[in-house]
């Protein structure tokens, strides 16, 4: 059966450094009718719950540990009987939501086994010290979360995090190793093609990040 892509969508907030914000959030499950990945955990546990419909969930995985992305992951985790996977550079974000839970690890180069496929981790810090996208070459997907939306790179509060989250695009997902087709799945609104974004990778710097 043929890997696939399903999206919920979930509604919340976003808190950090004292300020808040109301956030629509995309959770991505990967997989087929047997088992399946399910990529961020935002805000409320059931709609994902009833996406997966019963299926095996292999892992949940966080692309980062903001709190919107992790906000139910350990009730999901228990749950769906899975281990939550985040990278290890965002533990100080993820103690700010579950202070003392702990999770698994995600590393770059990581492959993840679901529905007969694998889903290749790629670490690209920038948004946050531990941001990963997550790429299915059998369906043709980057899972960015808020590494990459359409029209530019996610957000960041100062110079030396929009320089590595320059870097990042540049030499982790615009580097040659996806092919321009590929479509891009992030972390909030709608996605698009990566080779509509390449094009733009001199406006992203020229722009700058305020």
């Amino acid at each position: 059966m043929t890997v696939r892509v399903d999206r919920v969508v979930t509604s919340g907030t976003f808190s950090l450094d004292g300020g808040t914000w109301d956030v629509d959030n995309n959770i991505w499950l990967i997989g087929d009718d047997s088992e399946v990945v399910v990529v961020d955990a935002a805000h409320t546990a059931q709609p994902i719950i009833d996406a997966v419909a019963g299926r095996r969930v292999v892992a949940v995985v966080c692309t980062h540990g903001h709190n919107d992305h992790v906000t139910v992951a350990p009730q999901l985790g228990e749950r769906l009987d899975a281990p939550v996977l985040l990278h290890p550079a965002d533990e100080v974000l993820w103690e700010m939501t579950h202070p003392g839970l702990t999770h698994g690890t995600l590393a770059d180069g990581q492959r993840i086994s679901v529905a007969g496929t694998e889903i290749q981790v790629l670490h690209t810090p920038g948004h946050s010290p531990g941001s990963s996208c997550l790429y299915v070459q059998e369906a043709g997907v980057l899972c960015t979360g808020d590494t990459l939306f359409a029209g530019g790179p996610g957000r960041v509060t100062s110079q030396r995090d929009f320089e590595t989250i320059m870097d990042s695009l540049e030499q982790r997902i615009f580097g040659g190793q996806f092919p321009d087709s590929t479509t891009f799945l992030p972390g909030h609104g709608e996605g698009g093609m990566l080779g509509d974004e390449r094009a733009r990778l001199v406006e992203y710097r020229e722009r700058g990040w305020q």
